[in-house]
């Protein structure tokens, strides 16, 4: 099936560390099989990255449906003095 994918920015600032829920990346594929989606880390941030709670430090490039339904994937800013606001997206 189509894909669909709804995304709302996430915002951090110096030292922010945000936990990715389902209200962030929305996606479906037509299937019944929500938890076989994974999503791909395209474009990672600048000023920090995207890491999974059980590996912190360590940048992912890619996490599943299920990793984000567990909130278990962080955006983290890599605390760079006056780098101001990073989006994910």
């Amino acid at each position: 099936g189509d894909i669909v994918l709804l995304t709302k920015p996430v915002t951090l600032t110096e030292g922010d560390r945000v936990t990715l829920t389902t209200d962030v990346p929305v996606a479906t594929d037509g299937t019944s099989k929500p938890e076989k989606l994974l999503y791909a880390v395209s474009l990672p941030p600048v000023r920090g990255q995207i890491e999974h709670i059980n590996y912190p430090g360590v940048p992912i490039s890619s996490y599943s449906q299920l990793d984000v339904v567990a909130q278990k994937v962080s955006g983290v800013h890599d605390n760079s003095h006056g780098a101001g606001k990073e989006s994910l997206r």
